[in-house]
């Protein structure tokens, strides 16, 4: 009888199998000779634990992950969520920057976050900081032509009915074009993160906060640093 328990062969053929590494990929991340990695995988060799710790090393892994199963034979279950996106029922949330509409509000832990913003800064300067938060977006532009500023490209003009695809951990703003007031976008934005909306929520606080500190700065006498205070004005009264 056949032992019912995974080989080292096996497991390493199902992690080649995850990545789509041929096995001489597989030999030159691992820094293990091809020769020895089939026999591996054939089950005529093994590995001692200094090899299968290099192996693990090498390719970023936790010796854990090294030896998890493929699991992609088990089907993920069928949820049969729906839910109708009308602007009525979204949940508002209003900063200095955009006017946000999160659709779909009554399902819970979702994937995607569903959203339509209109958007209201004009200049980066009035936009302030980038916006950093996890996972990734899309973004389509409904009306209007849209900037959009990132941490490791030049800003682009966006057109109508054009989109951008992002990371939304690196830095990014969206701002009205020249000479258009106001810009209407459909986003969606998703992460393995189940509480990304409460994230997200959390995040239009910061920046309101931030717009206030802002505008509370531009508003504020500036402080004069050339007056005498009243010791030295007498000792400049001693002195005439």
């Amino acid at each position: 009888m056949t032992s019912q328990h995974p080989t080292i062969g096996g497991l390493l053929r199902s992690l080649r199998a995850r990545k789509g590494w041929t096995l001489k990929q597989m030999s030159e991340h691992a820094g293990i000779p091809l020769s020895t990695l089939s026999k591996v995988e054939h089950d005529r060799l093994t590995l001692t634990y200094d090899k299968l710790l290099q192996l693990a090393q090498r390719l970023q892994l936790r010796m854990s992950e090294l030896f998890a199963e493929d699991v992609e034979a088990v089907e993920p279950p069928v949820t049969a969520r729906r839910s109708i996106g009308r602007i009525e029922d979204a949940i508002r949330v209003t900063t200095p920057n955009y006017d946000y509409f999160y659709l779909c509000p009554e399902l819970r832990r979702k994937r995607m976050i569903p959203v339509l913003t209109r958007v209201r800064a004009k200049t980066i300067e009035e936009f302030g900081e980038l916006v950093h938060h996890s996972g990734e977006e899309y973004i389509h532009v409904l009306e209007g032509r849209m900037e959009v500023h990132t941490e490791f490209y030049d800003p682009i003009v966006l057109e109508t009915g054009q989109s951008v695809y992002i990371d939304s951990n690196m830095g990014h703003a969206y701002i009205a074009a020249e000479g258009c007031d106001e810009v209407l976008l459909l986003g969606v934005c998703s992460s393995s993160d189940e509480q990304l909306l409460e994230s997200l929520m959390t995040l239009h606080g910061e920046e309101s906060a931030a717009q206030q500190r802002k505008a509370a700065a531009r508003l504020s006498p500036p402080v004069a640093t050339t007056a005498k205070t009243p010791r030295k004005k007498a000792a400049a009264r001693k002195k005439s």
